[in-house]
C-alpha cells in the first residue's frame, strides 16, 4: 500500500523526498511494532532484545553499559534500566568489575542464549521475506546505507 494511502494523505507531497522521509518514518514505526509483537510472545522487547544480541555478540566476554549504549540501535534507551529486567528475567547476569569497582561487568546467561536460539529458529524476519526477494533486500540495504552516508 502506497504511503499516502496508509497515512490518508489527500494532498501531494512537496517532493520526493520529502515523502521518502515520511515513508521511511512510517515503516520504521510499523516495523518496531510488528517486531515487538513477535517479541512479546517471548516476554521481551524490542530494546531488551536488541542489548541480548549485543550481549550474546560479546560472549564470552563481558560488557559494560558504556559498549551497550555505543551499539544500541535506539541510543536513548536506558541501558542500566534494560540490563536491570533483563537480570531479574534470567536472561543476564550483572557483576561488579574486579579491577575497578566503579565498573559493572555483564554476560548473557545460558538462557538468554537459549532464548535468542529460539528466536532465531522462529524466523522473525518471515514477513519481509513475504514482501522483498533476498536481492531487493540487498538493493534496500545499499539505499539505506548510503542515506546515512
Amino acid at each position: 500500500m502506497k504511503i499516502e494511502e496508509e497515512i490518508k494523505q489527500t494532498k501531494k507531497f512537496r517532493s520526493e523526498h520529502q515523502r521518502l522521509v515520511v515513508n521511511i518514518m512510517f515503516t520504521s514505526s510499523w516495523l518496531y511494532r510488528t517486531h515487538g509483537q513477535f517479541l512479546k510472545s517471548y516476554g521481551i522487547s524490542p530494546e531488551q532484545f536488541n542489548v541480548l544480541r549485543i550481549l550474546r555478540g560479546q560472549h564470552p566476554k563481558c560488557a559494560n553499559n558504556q559498549l551497550i549504549t555505543e551499539r544500541m540501535i535506539d541510543k536513548s534507551s536506558n541501558c542500566s534500566r534494560i540490563v536491570e529486567k533483563l537480570k531479574q528475567k534470567g536472561f543476564a547476569d550483572r557483576k561488579e568489575n574486579k579491577d575497578d569497582r566503579r565498573h559493572v561487568d555483564i554476560t548473557i546467561t545460558q538462557k538468554g542464549l537459549t532464548l535468542l536460539e529460539k528466536i532465531d529458529l522462529e524466523n522473525n524476519d518471515g514477513f519481509l521475506k513475504d514482501n522483498l526477494t533476498v536481492k531487493e533486500s540487498e538493493i534496500l540495504n545499499d539505499l539505506l546505507d548510503k542515506l546515512r552516508g
